[in-house]
Protein backbone atom coordinates (compact mmCIF):
# COMPACT_ATOMS: atom_id res chain seq x y z
CA UNK A 1 0.00 0.00 0.00
CA UNK A 2 1.51 3.33 -1.31
CA UNK A 3 1.20 5.96 1.46
CA UNK A 4 -1.64 8.97 1.19
CA UNK A 5 -1.50 12.22 2.61
CA UNK A 6 -3.45 14.92 2.60
CA UNK A 7 -1.50 18.51 2.70
CA UNK A 8 -3.19 20.69 5.06
CA UNK A 9 -0.62 23.80 4.85
CA UNK A 10 0.18 26.19 7.46
CA UNK A 11 -0.74 26.64 10.88
CA UNK A 12 0.86 29.77 12.45
CA UNK A 13 0.33 31.96 15.67
CA UNK A 14 -1.30 29.07 17.60
CA UNK A 15 -0.08 28.78 21.84
CA UNK A 16 3.83 27.84 22.55
CA UNK A 17 3.40 26.19 25.77
CA UNK A 18 6.98 26.43 26.04
CA UNK A 19 7.48 30.59 25.98
CA UNK A 20 5.29 33.38 26.63
CA UNK A 21 5.85 34.95 23.15
CA UNK A 22 2.91 36.47 21.00
CA UNK A 23 4.60 35.23 17.62
CA UNK A 24 3.25 31.48 18.69
CA UNK A 25 4.41 28.69 17.09
CA UNK A 26 4.54 27.63 13.40
CA UNK A 27 4.13 24.31 11.50
CA UNK A 28 2.85 23.05 8.21
CA UNK A 29 1.44 19.76 8.76
CA UNK A 30 -1.31 17.08 7.07
CA UNK A 31 -3.55 14.10 7.72
CA UNK A 32 -1.75 10.62 6.42
CA UNK A 33 -4.27 8.06 5.41
CA UNK A 34 -1.27 5.90 4.95
CA UNK A 35 2.19 5.53 5.75
CA UNK A 36 4.72 3.32 4.88
CA UNK A 37 7.97 3.40 6.92
CA UNK A 38 10.59 4.01 4.92
CA UNK A 39 8.49 7.25 3.74
CA UNK A 40 8.01 7.90 7.47
CA UNK A 41 12.12 7.20 8.21
CA UNK A 42 12.74 9.85 4.83
CA UNK A 43 10.32 12.01 6.58
CA UNK A 44 11.81 12.46 9.92
CA UNK A 45 15.41 12.35 8.89
CA UNK A 46 13.25 16.16 7.15
CA UNK A 47 12.46 17.52 10.38
CA UNK A 48 8.84 16.02 10.38
CA UNK A 49 7.30 14.35 13.40
CA UNK A 50 3.50 12.40 13.87
CA UNK A 51 1.42 12.95 16.39
CA UNK A 52 -1.70 10.15 15.86
CA UNK A 53 -2.11 10.29 12.10
CA UNK A 54 -1.58 14.15 11.89
CA UNK A 55 2.18 14.61 10.78
CA UNK A 56 3.84 17.95 10.97
CA UNK A 57 6.79 20.50 10.38
CA UNK A 58 8.00 23.22 12.57
CA UNK A 59 8.39 26.44 10.35
CA UNK A 60 11.79 26.49 12.40
CA UNK A 61 12.62 30.58 10.82
CA UNK A 62 9.22 31.79 12.14
CA UNK A 63 8.08 29.59 15.17
CA UNK A 64 8.90 31.16 18.47
CA UNK A 65 10.63 28.22 19.87
CA UNK A 66 12.80 26.25 17.17
CA UNK A 67 12.26 22.30 17.43
CA UNK A 68 15.63 20.86 16.37
CA UNK A 69 15.11 17.06 15.72
CA UNK A 70 17.41 15.18 17.82
CA UNK A 71 18.94 11.59 17.69
CA UNK A 72 21.04 9.45 19.89
CA UNK A 73 23.96 6.77 18.69
CA UNK A 74 23.10 3.92 20.92
CA UNK A 75 26.16 2.01 20.00
CA UNK A 76 28.74 4.62 21.19
CA UNK A 77 26.26 5.66 24.00
CA UNK A 78 27.75 5.23 27.69
CA UNK A 79 24.89 5.85 30.54
CA UNK A 80 25.99 8.88 32.77
CA UNK A 81 26.72 8.85 36.45
CA UNK A 82 22.88 10.34 36.46
CA UNK A 83 21.46 7.68 34.39
CA UNK A 84 23.31 4.71 36.39
CA UNK A 85 21.83 6.24 39.84
CA UNK A 86 18.49 5.82 37.91
CA UNK A 87 18.97 1.88 37.30
CA UNK A 88 20.72 1.55 40.55
CA UNK A 89 17.61 2.82 42.39
CA UNK A 90 14.94 0.50 39.89
CA UNK A 91 17.10 -2.57 41.22
CA UNK A 92 17.09 -1.86 44.71
CA UNK A 93 13.47 -1.39 44.35
CA UNK A 94 12.82 -4.55 42.61
CA UNK A 95 15.46 -6.39 45.11
CA UNK A 96 14.64 -4.98 47.97
CA UNK A 97 11.75 -2.72 47.35
CA UNK A 98 13.58 0.65 48.90
CA UNK A 99 11.93 3.55 47.83
CA UNK A 100 14.27 6.19 48.01
CA UNK A 101 14.18 8.81 50.38
CA UNK A 102 13.07 12.61 49.51
CA UNK A 103 11.75 14.07 46.21
CA UNK A 104 12.27 13.16 42.75
CA UNK A 105 10.13 15.89 40.74
CA UNK A 106 12.88 17.78 39.10
CA UNK A 107 14.70 15.05 38.24
CA UNK A 108 14.96 15.57 33.94
CA UNK A 109 12.83 13.60 31.70
CA UNK A 110 10.28 12.78 34.78
CA UNK A 111 7.50 13.90 32.68
CA UNK A 112 7.22 12.78 29.16
CA UNK A 113 9.22 11.98 25.85
CA UNK A 114 7.73 15.11 24.00
CA UNK A 115 5.52 17.43 25.71
CA UNK A 116 5.41 18.80 22.23
CA UNK A 117 3.42 16.24 20.63
CA UNK A 118 0.66 16.64 22.88
CA UNK A 119 0.52 20.28 22.39
CA UNK A 120 0.30 20.02 18.40
CA UNK A 121 -2.37 17.77 19.01
CA UNK A 122 -4.63 19.50 21.36
CA UNK A 123 -4.54 22.19 18.85
CA UNK A 124 -5.37 19.67 16.04
CA UNK A 125 -8.40 18.75 18.41
CA UNK A 126 -9.49 22.10 18.91
CA UNK A 127 -9.42 22.95 15.08
CA UNK A 128 -11.40 20.16 14.32
CA UNK A 129 -9.22 19.28 11.14
CA UNK A 130 -10.99 16.95 9.20
CA UNK A 131 -9.46 14.28 6.82
CA UNK A 132 -11.14 13.64 3.58
CA UNK A 133 -9.20 10.17 3.46
CA UNK A 134 -11.82 7.79 5.22
CA UNK A 135 -13.10 5.83 2.29
CA UNK A 136 -9.97 6.10 0.39
CA UNK A 137 -8.40 3.01 1.05
CA UNK A 138 -10.36 0.64 -2.28
CA UNK A 139 -10.10 3.63 -4.11
CA UNK A 140 -6.66 3.72 -3.79
CA UNK A 141 -6.14 0.22 -4.66
CA UNK A 142 -7.94 0.13 -6.98
CA UNK A 143 -6.03 2.79 -9.01
CA UNK A 144 -2.73 1.29 -7.91
CA UNK A 145 -4.10 -2.31 -9.47
CA UNK A 146 -4.76 -0.54 -12.39
CA UNK A 147 -1.85 0.79 -12.78
CA UNK A 148 -0.63 -2.83 -12.52
CA UNK A 149 1.50 -1.73 -9.16
CA UNK A 150 1.81 -3.85 -6.49
CA UNK A 151 -0.29 -3.02 -4.17
CA UNK A 152 -0.62 -4.95 -0.34
CA UNK A 153 -3.19 -4.46 1.69
CA UNK A 154 -1.75 -3.78 5.34
CA UNK A 155 -3.02 -6.68 7.14
CA UNK A 156 -2.90 -6.72 11.07
CA UNK A 157 0.66 -8.97 11.69
CA UNK A 158 0.27 -11.92 14.26
CA UNK A 159 3.44 -10.77 16.71
CA UNK A 160 2.74 -12.81 20.14
CA UNK A 161 5.66 -15.11 19.12
CA UNK A 162 7.77 -12.02 18.79
CA UNK A 163 6.08 -10.20 21.77
CA UNK A 164 6.92 -13.51 24.17
CA UNK A 165 10.79 -13.54 22.99
CA UNK A 166 11.06 -9.63 23.53
CA UNK A 167 9.28 -9.73 26.80
CA UNK A 168 11.37 -12.61 28.01
CA UNK A 169 14.88 -10.94 26.96
CA UNK A 170 13.60 -7.26 28.26
CA UNK A 171 12.11 -8.65 31.09
CA UNK A 172 12.35 -8.48 35.32
CA UNK A 173 16.14 -7.41 35.25
CA UNK A 174 17.39 -11.17 34.16
CA UNK A 175 20.41 -10.99 32.26
CA UNK A 176 20.20 -11.71 28.64
CA UNK A 177 22.79 -12.90 26.49
CA UNK A 178 20.31 -12.30 23.45
CA UNK A 179 20.52 -8.28 23.90
CA UNK A 180 24.03 -8.06 24.78
CA UNK A 181 25.94 -5.86 22.66
CA UNK A 182 29.56 -7.31 21.57
CA UNK A 183 31.85 -4.86 21.84
CA UNK A 184 35.12 -4.49 23.09
CA UNK A 185 34.97 -1.22 25.36
CA UNK A 186 37.45 0.98 23.55
CA UNK A 187 40.19 3.86 25.22
CA UNK A 188 38.02 7.39 25.08
CA UNK A 189 35.10 5.73 26.61
CA UNK A 190 35.47 7.07 30.43
CA UNK A 191 33.81 10.13 32.44
CA UNK A 192 36.53 12.54 29.93
CA UNK A 193 35.84 11.86 26.57
CA UNK A 194 38.63 13.23 25.20
CA UNK A 195 41.43 11.21 27.55
CA UNK A 196 41.80 7.37 27.87
CA UNK A 197 41.12 5.70 31.12
CA UNK A 198 43.58 5.66 33.91
CA UNK A 199 45.64 2.72 33.82
CA UNK A 200 47.66 1.19 36.91
CA UNK A 201 51.12 0.61 36.32
CA UNK A 202 50.51 -3.20 37.36
CA UNK A 203 47.98 -3.35 34.78
CA UNK A 204 50.17 -1.89 31.97
CA UNK A 205 52.93 -4.37 33.09
CA UNK A 206 50.50 -7.84 32.53
CA UNK A 207 49.53 -6.32 29.20
CA UNK A 208 53.33 -6.21 28.54
CA UNK A 209 53.22 -9.77 29.32
CA UNK A 210 50.82 -10.78 27.40
CA UNK A 211 51.81 -9.58 24.07
CA UNK A 212 54.99 -10.89 24.42
CA UNK A 213 53.19 -14.34 24.72
CA UNK A 214 51.40 -13.82 21.57
CA UNK A 215 54.29 -12.80 19.56
CA UNK A 216 55.63 -15.96 20.68
CA UNK A 217 53.34 -18.08 20.04
CA UNK A 218 50.66 -16.58 17.32
CA UNK A 219 48.58 -19.23 16.63
CA UNK A 220 48.29 -20.61 20.28
CA UNK A 221 46.23 -19.87 23.13
CA UNK A 222 45.26 -16.34 23.75
CA UNK A 223 44.02 -16.09 27.79
CA UNK A 224 43.39 -19.73 28.08
CA UNK A 225 41.36 -19.18 24.22
CA UNK A 226 42.37 -21.34 21.36
CA UNK A 227 42.58 -18.96 18.43
CA UNK A 228 41.55 -21.76 15.59
CA UNK A 229 43.75 -19.98 13.26
CA UNK A 230 41.36 -17.09 13.89
CA UNK A 231 43.58 -13.68 13.93
CA UNK A 232 43.84 -12.64 17.45
CA UNK A 233 41.19 -9.34 16.89
CA UNK A 234 38.51 -11.86 16.78
CA UNK A 235 38.80 -12.74 20.60
CA UNK A 236 39.26 -9.58 22.87
CA UNK A 237 40.45 -10.06 26.88
CA UNK A 238 37.89 -10.04 28.94
CA UNK A 239 36.71 -6.77 30.37
CA UNK A 240 38.74 -5.92 33.60
CA UNK A 241 36.53 -5.34 36.47
CA UNK A 242 37.91 -1.85 36.71
CA UNK A 243 36.21 -1.44 33.17
CA UNK A 244 32.96 0.54 32.86
CA UNK A 245 29.73 -1.75 32.84
CA UNK A 246 27.69 -1.40 29.84
CA UNK A 247 24.02 -0.26 29.54
CA UNK A 248 23.02 -4.00 29.36
CA UNK A 249 24.72 -5.05 32.78
CA UNK A 250 23.23 -2.41 34.54
CA UNK A 251 19.67 -2.89 33.59
CA UNK A 252 19.88 -6.86 33.45
CA UNK A 253 21.44 -7.37 36.72
CA UNK A 254 20.37 -10.49 38.55
CA UNK A 255 18.03 -10.10 40.98
CA UNK A 256 17.57 -12.51 44.55
CA UNK A 257 15.11 -15.07 44.09
CA UNK A 258 13.44 -13.79 46.74
CA UNK A 259 13.00 -10.26 45.12
CA UNK A 260 10.31 -8.13 46.40
CA UNK A 261 8.78 -7.29 42.89
CA UNK A 262 9.08 -8.26 38.98
CA UNK A 263 9.33 -5.82 36.60
CA UNK A 264 8.20 -7.11 32.67
CA UNK A 265 8.51 -5.16 29.64
CA UNK A 266 6.15 -6.16 26.96
CA UNK A 267 6.07 -4.95 23.33
CA UNK A 268 2.77 -4.79 21.75
CA UNK A 269 1.66 -3.67 18.18
CA UNK A 270 -0.43 -0.50 18.35
CA UNK A 271 -3.12 -2.26 16.81
CA UNK A 272 -7.15 -3.21 18.01
CA UNK A 273 -6.11 -6.42 15.72
CA UNK A 274 -3.76 -7.51 18.42
CA UNK A 275 -5.50 -9.64 21.25
CA UNK A 276 -2.89 -8.63 24.03
CA UNK A 277 -3.28 -4.64 22.91
CA UNK A 278 -6.66 -5.21 23.03
CA UNK A 279 -7.12 -6.97 26.44
CA UNK A 280 -4.71 -3.87 28.18
CA UNK A 281 -6.63 -1.17 26.52
CA UNK A 282 -8.65 -0.43 29.20
CA UNK A 283 -5.84 -0.58 32.03
CA UNK A 284 -3.58 1.71 29.37
CA UNK A 285 -5.95 4.05 28.75
CA UNK A 286 -7.00 4.71 32.79
CA UNK A 287 -3.03 5.20 33.47
CA UNK A 288 -3.62 7.61 30.57
CA UNK A 289 -5.92 9.71 32.18
CA UNK A 290 -4.38 9.27 35.43
CA UNK A 291 -1.12 10.37 34.15
CA UNK A 292 -2.34 13.66 31.84
CA UNK A 293 -4.46 14.58 35.37
CA UNK A 294 -1.72 14.69 37.91
CA UNK A 295 1.39 15.62 35.69
CA UNK A 296 -0.29 17.90 32.94
CA UNK A 297 -3.15 19.06 34.95
CA UNK A 298 -5.52 18.26 32.18
CA UNK A 299 -9.05 17.58 32.94
CA UNK A 300 -10.77 14.47 32.91
CA UNK A 301 -13.45 15.49 30.57
CA UNK A 302 -10.25 16.25 28.12
CA UNK A 303 -8.47 12.77 28.19
CA UNK A 304 -11.38 10.91 26.92
CA UNK A 305 -11.15 7.17 24.90
CA UNK A 306 -11.52 9.48 21.95
CA UNK A 307 -8.73 11.50 22.42
CA UNK A 308 -6.37 8.58 23.60
CA UNK A 309 -6.77 6.76 20.40
CA UNK A 310 -6.58 9.29 17.90
CA UNK A 311 -3.39 10.31 19.73
CA UNK A 312 -1.75 7.31 20.97
CA UNK A 313 -3.26 4.01 19.40
CA UNK A 314 -3.85 5.24 15.50
CA UNK A 315 -1.24 5.51 13.11
CA UNK A 316 -0.62 5.89 9.72
CA UNK A 317 2.30 3.12 9.86
CA UNK A 318 1.58 -0.13 7.99
CA UNK A 319 2.99 -2.79 9.39
CA UNK A 320 5.71 -4.63 7.98
CA UNK A 321 7.66 -7.84 8.69
CA UNK A 322 10.54 -8.08 6.10
CA UNK A 323 12.41 -11.16 6.36
CA UNK A 324 15.83 -8.85 6.96
CA UNK A 325 13.87 -6.87 9.34
CA UNK A 326 13.65 -7.24 13.36
CA UNK A 327 11.63 -10.42 14.48
CA UNK A 328 8.97 -7.74 15.82
CA UNK A 329 8.75 -5.69 12.27
CA UNK A 330 8.40 -2.24 11.46
CA UNK A 331 5.74 0.01 12.69
CA UNK A 332 3.81 1.25 15.74
CA UNK A 333 3.87 -0.35 19.30
CA UNK A 334 3.13 0.07 23.01
CA UNK A 335 6.35 -0.80 25.20
CA UNK A 336 4.52 -1.64 28.38
CA UNK A 337 6.23 -1.83 31.50
CA UNK A 338 3.95 -4.46 33.86
CA UNK A 339 5.17 -4.23 37.69
CA UNK A 340 4.33 -7.06 39.56
CA UNK A 341 1.17 -8.00 36.93
CA UNK A 342 -0.06 -4.09 36.77
CA UNK A 343 0.88 -1.61 33.96
CA UNK A 344 2.77 1.49 35.69
CA UNK A 345 3.98 3.06 32.18
CA UNK A 346 3.66 2.86 28.44
CA UNK A 347 6.58 3.93 25.83
CA UNK A 348 4.77 4.59 22.67
CA UNK A 349 7.38 3.79 19.80
CA UNK A 350 7.91 3.23 16.27
CA UNK A 351 10.47 0.48 15.01
CA UNK A 352 11.62 1.93 11.58
CA UNK A 353 14.15 0.71 9.35
CA UNK A 354 17.00 3.09 10.48
CA UNK A 355 15.46 4.01 13.71
CA UNK A 356 13.51 3.10 16.89
CA UNK A 357 11.41 6.92 17.49
CA UNK A 358 10.13 7.76 20.76
CA UNK A 359 6.31 9.07 20.66
CA UNK A 360 5.55 9.65 23.86
CA UNK A 361 5.64 8.15 27.12
CA UNK A 362 2.88 7.97 30.04
CA UNK A 363 3.51 6.51 33.34
CA UNK A 364 1.70 6.39 36.85
CA UNK A 365 2.19 9.41 39.41
CA UNK A 366 2.58 7.01 42.28
CA UNK A 367 5.96 5.80 40.78
CA UNK A 368 7.67 8.97 39.90
CA UNK A 369 10.26 8.17 42.62
CA UNK A 370 11.71 5.62 40.26
CA UNK A 371 12.41 8.26 36.88
CA UNK A 372 10.00 6.22 35.07
CA UNK A 373 11.09 9.32 32.01
CA UNK A 374 14.79 8.73 32.40
CA UNK A 375 14.37 4.33 32.94
CA UNK A 376 12.27 3.92 30.14
CA UNK A 377 14.89 5.71 27.68
CA UNK A 378 17.64 3.92 28.47
CA UNK A 379 15.00 0.66 28.09
CA UNK A 380 14.60 1.79 24.45
CA UNK A 381 18.55 3.16 24.09
CA UNK A 382 19.41 -0.86 24.86
CA UNK A 383 16.18 -2.29 22.92
CA UNK A 384 17.60 -0.65 19.78
CA UNK A 385 20.70 -1.58 20.25
CA UNK A 386 19.14 -5.59 20.34
CA UNK A 387 17.67 -4.57 17.25
CA UNK A 388 20.59 -3.89 15.43
CA UNK A 389 21.70 -7.20 16.22
CA UNK A 390 19.75 -8.69 13.81
CA UNK A 391 19.26 -5.27 11.34
CA UNK A 392 22.67 -3.69 11.45
CA UNK A 393 20.99 -0.27 9.46
CA UNK A 394 18.91 0.08 12.89
CA UNK A 395 21.12 2.00 14.53
CA UNK A 396 19.71 4.93 15.90
CA UNK A 397 17.55 6.71 18.52
CA UNK A 398 15.26 9.11 17.75
CA UNK A 399 13.96 11.29 20.54
CA UNK A 400 11.72 13.27 19.12
CA UNK A 401 12.52 17.35 19.67
CA UNK A 402 15.08 18.88 21.20
CA UNK A 403 14.40 22.74 22.17
CA UNK A 404 17.33 24.43 23.17
CA UNK A 405 15.73 27.82 24.03
CA UNK A 406 13.44 26.26 26.61
CA UNK A 407 15.07 24.45 29.81
CA UNK A 408 12.92 22.04 30.51
CA UNK A 409 13.13 20.52 27.23
CA UNK A 410 16.93 20.28 26.81
CA UNK A 411 17.21 17.34 28.89
CA UNK A 412 17.25 15.35 25.68
CA UNK A 413 21.12 16.74 25.38
CA UNK A 414 22.26 14.13 28.25
CA UNK A 415 22.18 11.51 26.19
CA UNK A 416 25.36 11.29 24.29
CA UNK A 417 26.54 10.81 21.94
CA UNK A 418 23.82 12.66 20.21
CA UNK A 419 23.16 14.60 16.88
CA UNK A 420 21.14 17.47 15.69
CA UNK A 421 19.48 17.77 12.73
CA UNK A 422 20.56 20.98 10.38
CA UNK A 423 16.82 22.36 9.64
CA UNK A 424 18.42 23.87 5.74
CA UNK A 425 20.41 21.16 4.83
CA UNK A 426 18.96 17.97 6.58
CA UNK A 427 22.63 16.47 8.04
CA UNK A 428 23.55 15.47 10.99
CA UNK A 429 25.80 17.34 13.46
CA UNK A 430 26.91 16.42 16.44
CA UNK A 431 25.41 18.42 19.12
CA UNK A 432 28.51 19.87 21.02
CA UNK A 433 29.20 21.37 17.66
CA UNK A 434 25.57 23.22 17.41
CA UNK A 435 25.43 24.24 21.59
CA UNK A 436 27.89 27.41 20.75
CA UNK A 437 25.36 28.73 18.02
CA UNK A 438 22.49 27.78 19.92
CA UNK A 439 23.50 29.94 22.96
CA UNK A 440 23.68 33.08 20.71
CA UNK A 441 20.69 32.18 17.90
CA UNK A 442 17.54 30.16 18.86
CA UNK A 443 17.54 29.40 14.87
CA UNK A 444 20.37 28.24 13.56
CA UNK A 445 21.97 26.42 10.38
CA UNK A 446 23.71 23.89 11.37
CA UNK A 447 25.99 23.48 9.00
CA UNK A 448 28.69 25.19 8.18
CA UNK A 449 29.36 24.41 4.49
CA UNK A 450 27.87 27.58 3.35
CA UNK A 451 27.72 25.65 -0.09
CA UNK A 452 26.01 22.88 0.82
CA UNK A 453 22.26 22.87 -0.14
CA UNK A 454 19.43 20.35 0.87
CA UNK A 455 20.48 17.25 -1.28
CA UNK A 456 16.91 15.96 -1.30
CA UNK A 457 15.00 19.41 -2.38
CA UNK A 458 12.24 19.21 -5.12
CA UNK A 459 14.10 19.57 -8.48
CA UNK A 460 10.98 17.84 -10.46
CA UNK A 461 7.83 18.45 -9.20
CA UNK A 462 6.16 17.66 -12.46
CA UNK A 463 7.04 14.20 -11.09
CA UNK A 464 5.06 14.58 -7.70
CA UNK A 465 2.23 11.78 -7.43
CA UNK A 466 -1.20 12.92 -7.20
CA UNK A 467 -4.58 11.33 -6.05
CA UNK A 468 -7.65 12.60 -8.01
CA UNK A 469 -10.80 11.71 -8.86
CA UNK A 470 -9.71 8.12 -8.07
CA UNK A 471 -7.02 8.80 -10.48
CA UNK A 472 -2.84 8.75 -10.11
CA UNK A 473 -1.47 10.64 -12.41
CA UNK A 474 1.69 12.69 -12.19
CA UNK A 475 1.74 16.76 -11.59
CA UNK A 476 2.84 17.84 -14.43
CA UNK A 477 -0.83 16.19 -15.71
CA UNK A 478 -2.60 17.39 -12.94
CA UNK A 479 -2.08 21.22 -12.99
CA UNK A 480 -3.04 21.39 -16.68
CA UNK A 481 -6.64 20.63 -15.40
CA UNK A 482 -6.14 23.56 -12.31
CA UNK A 483 -6.67 26.97 -12.72
CA UNK A 484 -6.63 27.93 -9.13
CA UNK A 485 -3.11 29.90 -8.76
CA UNK A 486 -3.12 29.11 -4.88
CA UNK A 487 -3.37 25.52 -5.67
CA UNK A 488 0.26 25.29 -7.56
CA UNK A 489 1.47 27.04 -4.33
CA UNK A 490 0.40 24.54 -2.17
CA UNK A 491 1.39 21.98 -4.19
CA UNK A 492 5.09 23.08 -4.38
CA UNK A 493 5.06 24.13 -0.91
CA UNK A 494 4.19 20.66 -0.12
CA UNK A 495 6.78 19.22 -2.38
CA UNK A 496 9.97 21.43 -0.87
CA UNK A 497 9.09 20.00 2.83
CA UNK A 498 8.95 16.37 1.54
CA UNK A 499 11.63 16.19 -0.73
CA UNK A 500 12.03 14.93 -4.61
CA UNK A 501 12.18 11.11 -3.05
CA UNK A 502 9.23 11.21 -0.86
CA UNK A 503 6.70 13.21 -3.50
CA UNK A 504 7.92 10.76 -6.03
CA UNK A 505 6.86 7.53 -3.54
CA UNK A 506 3.79 9.38 -1.62
CA UNK A 507 0.18 10.16 -2.84
CA UNK A 508 -0.82 13.55 -2.46
CA UNK A 509 -4.65 13.44 -2.45
CA UNK A 510 -6.24 16.32 -3.99
CA UNK A 511 -10.13 17.16 -3.44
Amino acid sequence: MASVVEYKGLRAGYHCGYCDSKEGKASCGMWAHSMTVQDYQDLIDRGWRRSGKYVYKPVMNQTCCPQYTIRCRPLQFQPSKSHKKVLKKMLKFLAKGEVPKGSCEDEPMDSTMDDAVAGDFALINKLDIQCDLKTLSDDVKESLESEGKNSKKGEPHELLQAQDSIGEKLGSGEPSHSVKVHTVPKPGKGADLSKPPCRKAKEIRKERKRLKRMQQNPAGEIEGFQAQGHPPSLFPPKAKSNQPKSLEDLIFESLPENASHKLEVRLVPASFEDPEFKSSFSQSFSLYVKYQVAIHQDLPDECGKTEFTRFLCSSPLEAETPPNGPDCGYGSFHQQYWLDGKIIAVGVIDILPNCVSSVYLYYDPDYSFLSLGVYSALREIAFTRQLHEKTSQLSYYYMGFYIHSCPKMKYKGQYRPSDLLCPETYVWVPIEQCLPSLENSKYCRFNQDPEAVDEDRSTEPDRLQVFHKRAIMPYGVYKKQQKDPSEEAAVLQYASLVGQKCSERMLLFRN
